[in-house]
């Protein structure tokens, strides 16, 4: 294939070094390295066209890259092939301030973007905690700490570009903010992890600033009662951006990581945005809903450095878990259930983490109804790893008997292949038919979320 790519995008864009194939079949998860045969650098849709149709040729895999973040194997090579890595596909194509929208690369990073996005007064909302690419963010249909108030990436795309299995590229969607026009191929394929398409551009909402903003920072004596005060809070209409839930063991690691000096116990990440009134009338609202519910020492700032180290601390949160067992994997899963049963789902979930004994702390976007365990493995000790297999399985379980689902961001990838079938049923097979449509040979990241009738293998 090398030679067949070559003269689409130039011999220094195709790499088949070791070192660089090892990091395209890696993500951040515990899943091992599965390595692609090529990696390709293409800088256009044409040239991301060209390749497709080549590889559709061939029947050889490709599977689309972002940054790496992901946390379900999405990106490994399971069939080898050819990884298509957008990340010089990062510009911003056209923002339209006035209409709060703009168009991107694929490759362009959240980060980079709020950058650009703040000359002009607005942010993109969206927020997994990793510097993701949207592109990724798209094709992994992402949320994160500001879901509660702003929506998820599926809320918050107007449309995609998108090379199909065959080379042919389409347009999905519009800059307008609604439409009745058909059916919604824009949503089909955010969420659809490579497998239908390749995303090389998006059409993304963006927001004004808000005039003001306050974060806080409140602990609690039991895990339930952080969690009742996030369930209350959304519950009364109180308009919290963020909500997110660090329990006891996370604050331990996140003391140790960042500096800090919280109490190490369950303890609720909160951020307010609007008017100086309006957040300070929220934070104390919120104050009275903690206090009745065991929470104590409610601190809440508008200081741009208290909540920058905030926010910062949340997001390095995993980091500061993987710290906690040098030389371990981090298996990240996650869940989403109704709010009302939020309560139940996360003590039942931190008492059987316990029970096996396993280093696993607990963070969530519990605004939402998604949290996280982090279980910090050794992938070569097979009781260890048959131990985080039923913990996973029973979280997912618990998720599913109250009218949860398997993932509320993470995605299916491969590592939660069985779990999807479960929780969707015959609804599978309409996947499936789907993704023999569109990509009849199964080229596109096979192995993940449903196979086609025709797959590579």
């Amino acid at each position: 294939m090398k030679s067949l790519l070559i003269p689409i995008v130039g011999d220094t864009h195709v790499v088949d070094q070791p070192d660089i194939l090892h990091r395209h079949g890696k993500d951040e998860s515990f899943h091992r390295a599965m390595p692609p045969d090529l990696v390709v650098y293409p800088e256009t849709n044409a040239q991301v066209s060209e390749i497709v149709r080549r590889c559709s040729e061939r029947r050889c895999p490709v599977i689309p890259f972002g940054t790496g973040t992901s946390l379900e194997g999405h990106i490994a090579a399971l069939q080898g092939g050819v990884c298509i890595d957008l990340s010089r596909m990062d510009q911003i194509l056209a923002l339209h301030a006035s209409d709060l929208d703009c168009r991107v690369q694929a490759g362009i990073k959240r980060s980079a973007l709020n950058q650009e996005l703040a000359k002009d007064g607005l942010f993109f909302t969206v927020d997994p905690g990793a510097d993701a690419s949207l592109g990724g963010m798209a094709a992994t249909r992402a949320s994160g700490t500001n879901t509660v108030r702003y929506g998820t990436m599926a809320d918050n795309i107007l449309g995609l570009t998108v090379v199909l299995a065959d080379g042919r590229i389409i347009e999905t969607g519009s800059r307008a903010r609604k439409s009745a026009a058909g059916y919604d191929l824009t949503h089909l394929m955010c969420g659809s992890e490579g497998t239908l398409g390749v995303i090389t551009e998006l059409s993304v909402r963006c927001f004004g600033r808000p005039l003001a903003q306050s974060a806080a920072v409140c602990s609690f004596l039991t895990l339930a009662g952080a969690v009742d005060t996030v369930i209350e809070t959304i519950q009364c209409g109180i308009p919290v951006a963020r909500a997110e839930l660090l329990d006891d063991v996370q604050m331990n690691a996140v003391n140790r990581y960042s500096d800090l000096s919280y109490p190490e116990r369950s303890t609720l990440f909160l951020e307010f945005d609007g008017t100086e009134q309006s957040v300070a009338e929220q934070s104390q609202w919120v104050a009275a809903l903690a206090a009745e519910n065991g929470g104590d020492d409610f601190v809440w700032s508008t200081l741009t450095e208290e909540k920058t180290r905030l926010w910062q601390a949340r997001h390095d949160a995993y980091h500061a878990a993987r710290a906690m067992r040098p030389g371990c994997e981090g298996w990240v899963t996650d869940v989403c259930v109704p709010i009302s049963t939020l309560t139940e789902c996360i003590v039942a979930t931190r008492a059987d983490v316990d029970r096996e004994g396993m280093l696993a702390p607990i963070v969530g976007h519990v605004g939402d109804g998604n949290f996280h365990v982090l279980l910090l493995v050794d992938p070569r000790s097979e009781s260890e790893m048959a131990t985080a297999h039923g913990i996973n399985d029973r979280l997912i379980e618990r998720a599913l008997s109250v009218g949860g689902t398997c993932t509320g961001e993470h995605g299916i990838g491969y590592g939660k292949l069985k779990h999807l079938e479960a929780e969707q049923g015959e609804a599978i097979d309409v996947m499936r038919q789907i993704k023999t449509a569109l990509d009849p040979f199964g080229i596109m990241n096979p192995g993940k979320v449903v196979s086609a009738v025709h797959d590579t293998h």
